[in-house]
């Protein structure tokens, strides 16, 4: 385990507008969209443009100077 915020999700897998929102780094659907459409969220180290990427436990979700590693529940 890293010293991370762990953010658990039920399922094998959780959407990346998804998570953002429930780890509380972006108010709504609408501001993860367009933080991820331009480029500012990394999963892994990697930029990850794609808003429906499907983020699993171990990853690290990366925006704005935040990082959260999703876990499972």
């Amino acid at each position: 385990m890293s010293d991370l915020p762990q953010i658990p999700i039920r399922d094998d897998a959780i959407r990346l507008g998804q998570l953002l929102k429930l780890a509380n780094l972006v108010e709504d659907g609408a501001m993860a969209r367009a933080v991820v459409e331009a480029g500012e969220v990394t999963v892994d180290g990697e930029v990850e443009t794609r808003r429906g990427a499907k983020v699993r436990p171990g990853q690290i979700v990366a925006y704005a100077g935040e990082e959260v590693e999703v876990t499972t529940d």
